[in-house]
């Protein structure tokens, strides 16, 4: 069946775009070039994407190795060491092993138990910084499960957020979607599906920082329940922002973390990082995972409307084993 993305979509997404921005001036041409680059990728990037049948209903996955290695979201794959059935494009259906999961961020890893075949399979982009908001993308997956004459679905949309774990993007998800690919225009993932609503058109994606921040853990089926994680570093906080991006809330502090140790509490504001001012949510996370485990940074923080200066010393990742 071939898959054609007609103007008229594309255009509309234009016309609502210029309704909440004025000053977004989108053109018939930019859109015809971007309906002709995801038409011209869609054949290559198709046949990796999977449908992934669980306990109650049916998920998607995609293939990013030829030795069949599967990114999908950790509440799809539940636990590593589970058999779960996989569909592929033509129908055929293989079993994968589930691997890792982080679930702080939703992301997991699958084998497929055959990896001594080739396996159709999609490049990961490793440029997770390059991703802006306002960025064209476009979403597969297998909403309502595998439809072998539907084929896989296709959305296409614009990047709406970007924080330290996650992308949110207007495209339209469904039931069925949870764990699929979302691609940039070069035909590389991006993301991988996680909260769906299907009441609103702006859903959340994992995106690729979390895999790349525990490639190995994930490889070798550990269990990881964490925020604020270094390169091999723990911090132990859950941050967020307030209406005013700039002010960094300490939203929880886990028990017996670096940041409990160092009198982090909640409702404390972040102000700085070793001297750094922070502006954001995603600049101090990405500054915190930036830090190895024993590393002692300095944290300054707004309490009750006095500076306070902190230090802390990262911890170790925490794991939770298979078993």
């Amino acid at each position: 069946m071939r898959f054609i993305l007609p103007a008229i979509l594309l255009s509309i997404c234009c016309q609502a775009e210029i309704a909440e921005n004025p000053s977004a001036r989108t053109t018939i041409a930019d859109l015809l070039k971007t309906q002709q680059t995801v038409q011209s990728q869609l054949p290559r990037v198709r046949p990796a994407v999977v449908a992934i049948q669980t306990n109650d209903g049916t998920a998607s996955g995609v293939i990013i190795s030829e030795d069949g290695l599967i990114l999908t979201a950790a509440h799809v794959a539940e636990k590593p060491g589970r058999q779960m059935r996989v569909i592929l494009q033509d129908g055929k259906r293989v079993i994968a092993t589930t691997l890792g999961l982080d679930k702080s961020a939703d992301a997991a890893l699958m084998q497929l138990n055959d990896n001594d075949l080739k396996w159709p399979c999609v490049k990961v982009s490793r440029e997770v910084l390059k991703t802006k908001s306002g960025q064209w993308c476009f979403a597969l997956g297998h909403p309502g499960g595998f439809d072998q004459e539907r084929g896989v679905v296709l959305r296409v949309g614009k990047i709406v957020k970007q924080t330290a774990n996650s992308l949110q993007s207007d495209c339209v998800l469904m039931g069925g979607d949870s764990g699929g690919p979302l691609f940039n225009l070069e035909g590389e993932v991006i993301g991988i599906h996680s909260q769906i609503w299907e009441e609103r058109d702006q859903n959340m994606h994992v995106s690729m920082a979390p895999f790349f921040r525990s490639w190995d853990d994930l490889k070798s089926s550990q269990i990881i329940h964490v925020w604020g994680t270094g390169s091999g570093g723990y911090l132990g906080v859950e941050i967020g922002s307030e209406k005013d991006a700039a002010v960094i809330k300490v939203n929880r502090v886990d028990k017996g973390s670096a940041a409990e140790r160092a009198g982090l509490q909640l409702g404390d504001i972040i102000l700085s990082l070793d001297g750094e001012s922070m502006q954001s949510a995603a600049q101090f996370l990405n500054a915190v995972r930036a830090r190895a485990a024993g590393t002692q940074i300095q944290i300054q923080v707004q309490r009750s409307g006095n500076q306070i200066d902190l230090k802390a010393m990262l911890g170790s990742l925490p794991k939770e084993d298979a078993a």
